[in-house]
């Protein structure tokens, strides 16, 4: 029996949770014990990505959740919300590396910092490794079921994974003489962090705010409705996005002298026909224009 988009959102979740804990405690035991405070802080970024996985998982949880009273449209929008508290966590995130590497480097307490061992090094080498495979899991199911919850967590993994890249820098130069590399390589990284951030906000706030489809998908629903049958025209088409699902109103043009049965069954097949062709749209909505008659 095939699984639903949520079953493998809440599958990829906890798969990420369970790498993410036995990382975040090899990294933490590779640093105590490997000498090397900037793996000590990618340990406990390793750990952010446990709370942001909690977070997308949740919102993935309740964006499921059917129609109900006071939310007859559904919650689909509750996973934007998710994306948007993610995309804050990997801001702050960003911003505490950036900040710790201009701290070092204004204090010169990297030069305080003794030489790192090859248990710290080996760690953020399989940190790297570990961290890009998550990501390239958790965006291909983010992909499979279009969820910016879990795509901004992917993107998470991603960012922690650049963190062990600079631990890794410095670890290196600490141990070839240049441990101000540690410092430097922490705030070219949290830019990197910080632009992904932005652009994950980006994306939520759209979804939010009914953001249109792209020109593309619209061109590819005028062509489908102008191929129903009785079809004469378009008078207006609009889309908007609601968390991964899109609505749709349009209004047609027909004979104006048939019958309002005939009508109902031309908008009827055009309702159909774009939700049959599009599986995101959620709802589309048919109004029926008499044509106009010319002289």
């Amino acid at each position: 029996m095939a699984k639903t988009n949520e079953q493998l959102a809440m599958q990829a979740g906890r798969n990420s949770i369970a790498v993410n804990l036995l990382l975040s405690i090899f990294k933490l035991l590779a640093g105590i014990y490997g000498n090397s405070a900037a793996m000590i802080a990618d340990a406990a970024h390793s750990f952010t990505d446990l709370i942001s996985t909690v977070v997308a998982m949740v919102g993935i949880k309740m964006a499921g959740q059917q129609p109900d009273k006071d939310h007859p449209y559904g919650h689909e929008r509750f996973e934007c919300v998710a994306t948007l508290i993610l995309a804050a966590l990997i801001s702050v995130v960003g911003v505490g590396i950036g900040w710790a590497g201009v701290q070092m480097i204004i204090s010169g307490a990297y030069n305080e910092i003794g030489t790192p061992t090859m248990l710290a090094l080996a760690a953020a080498i399989a940190s790297i490794v570990i961290k890009e495979g998550v990501y390239w899991y958790m965006r291909a199911v983010a992909k499979k079921i279009d969820s910016s919850a879990l795509m901004a967590d992917a993107v998470h993994s991603r960012a922690d994974g650049l963190s062990s890249v600079g631990s890794l820098i410095g670890i290196l130069g600490a141990r070839i003489g240049f441990p101000i590399l540690d410092s430097v390589a922490a705030i070219i990284i949290s830019a990197f962090i910080l632009k992904t951030a932005f652009s994950i906000t980006m994306d939520a706030i759209g979804r939010l705010t009914d953001r249109a489809c792209d020109d593309e998908t619209i061109k590819k629903m005028w062509d489908i409705i102008l191929e129903q049958d009785a079809v004469e025209g378009i008078d207006q088409i609009k889309t908007r996005l609601a968390g991964n699902r899109i609505y749709v109103d349009v209004e047609i043009s027909v004979d104006g002298t048939m019958t309002l049965i005939d009508a109902h069954g031309i908008s009827q097949n055009v309702h159909d026909a774009i939700e049959r062709q599009f599986p995101k749209v959620k709802h589309c909505m048919v109004h029926v224009n008499p044509a106009e008659v010319c002289e």
